[in-house]
């Protein structure tokens, strides 16, 4: 095992972790006798969370010396994964072996368990976030026990969107299926008006879709749309979407930043496994030196959303390197933002200033309320335990879980304390 003094910060560079400890177990028994024998400890992933989510008063344990184990059952269409592994990695060899996954998020950099645990997703109508592919997940308890949740079982559902509340998830099983091809296509200056009119036209217009807008203006930045070759296609040579024209050239989501790192476009199709995502495993992702937050809303109040979101565009705009309009389909995750509902994920990726968007998310928070929006766990936001708690059906069902698996609170933390067990 490999220990250090923590001197690590999240991607973003806001965050510096306060864990006096990282270890880098090297095998299921170093991380259980780790676990077992340790007083607070949590696992960390990518550092791809722009909060404290991931931290803690003693230990994190980091799984990139376990072996990825990569075993794909194509009998039951599963695949199995160490809990460290980047979905990067994951696809590449997914599709190596002729099988995929169902989507993955912008960023091909994160580490399975940890865009698991924090129900993270990409786009699309009918896609579910990358924790509704989860079939098992085995998980490392306080006292070193391995216990292993399948699909069907009671608890299930509330132990894959975890939050690193219940244990150390070592390694998970996936829903794969055959591998396909995207060709992903941008069109640039979409008309506002008629994306609002017409919205449930633009988001169904592809396997998975993304908007891209600063929200101020006449027009949509850009519209991202990944089509699947083997489903109905978009039209050869389309030259017009809601207004918007097709770009000439590679772009990405800032405006002004080169598209070299960014995934194939201009419709030439490809593996899923270098679409799915916006970015390119082998390039820094985005920007780099960036905040984020993101809002899950319902389906049925999408419009008015970002009716909403317009309406606030002198104070959110000037914040704002570029903002983001996603969907998700609805699922049974008992913490997942998308829990029982259809829903637009307003994602926003912030400048660096965060005593300034710290201080805009109460009015930003307080303007979408009424729509029942409820925040990623692993990005900014202000709310505590007394205002998210209303949001989830299964909230008090998901700390009995927690009461019960762990019942000595040693993967609590600061932010448990403060968003889910209200301290």
């Amino acid at each position: 095992m490999i220990d250090q003094m923590v001197t690590e910060r999240n991607w973003a560079g806001n965050y510096g972790y306060q864990a006096p400890r990282i270890a880098h177990p090297a095998s299921m028994a170093e991380l259980q006798d780790l676990v077992a024998g340790t007083g607070k400890v949590r696992a960390l992933g990518s550092r791809h969370s722009f909060n404290d989510i991931a931290d803690t008063a003693g230990t994190l344990v980091v799984l990139d010396r376990l072996d990825a184990g990569i075993s794909v059952d194509p009998q039951n269409m599963t695949v199995t994964v160490s809990g460290g592994t980047r979905y990067g990695t994951l696809a590449a060899e997914l599709h190596r072996q002729g099988f995929a996954l169902h989507n993955l998020a912008s960023l091909p950099h994160i580490s399975v368990a940890g865009a698991v645990a924090t129900a993270t997703h990409g786009s699309g109508d009918g896609n579910g976030n990358l924790a509704t592919a989860v079939a098992e997940l085995e998980l490392v308890t306080a006292d070193g026990t391995v216990v292993t949740a399948r699909r069907g079982d009671a608890d299930f559902d509330g132990m894959v969107v975890g939050l690193g509340a219940l244990g150390i998830v070592s390694r998970l099983t996936l829903d794969i299926e055959p591998s396909f091809e995207i060709a992903q296509s941008v069109f640039e200056g979409l008309d506002w008006e008629q994306v609002l009119e017409s919205f449930d036209d633009v988001t169904s217009a592809a396997y998975s879709v993304s908007l891209f807008t600063d929200w101020s203006g006449p027009t949509v930045g850009q519209a991202w749309l990944k089509d699947r070759t083997d489903h109905t296609a978009l039209p050869a040579g389309l030259q017009e979407f809601f207004a918007g024209t097709p770009a000439t050239q590679a772009r990405h989501p800032l405006p002004g930043v080169s598209g070299s790192n960014c995934t194939q476009q201009l419709g030439v199709p490809g593996p899923w496994s270098d679409r799915l995502a916006h970015f390119r495993m082998e390039f820094t992702p985005s920007q780099g030196d960036e905040l984020q937050s993101e809002y899950l809303i319902p389906r049925e109040h999408a419009v008015d959303a970002l009716r909403t979101m317009r309406n606030l565009s002198d104070i959110v705009t000037p914040l704002l390197l570029v903002g983001e309009i996603r969907t998700i389909a609805a699922d049974q995750l008992w913490l997942s933002p998308n829990y029982g509902r259809d829903g637009i994920g307003l994602h926003f990726t912030w400048r660096q200033d965060e005593p300034a968007v710290t201080a805009i998310l109460p009015l930003l928070e307080a303007e979408l309320a009424p729509f029942g929006a409820r925040p990623h766990w692993g990005k900014l936001f202000h709310g505590d335990a007394a205002a998210i708690a209303p949001l989830y059906p299964r909230f008090a069902d998901f700390t009995a879980l927690a009461g019960r698996l762990d019942p000595a609170g040693k993967f609590r933390n600061a932010f448990l304390d403060r968003t889910v067990f209200g301290r």
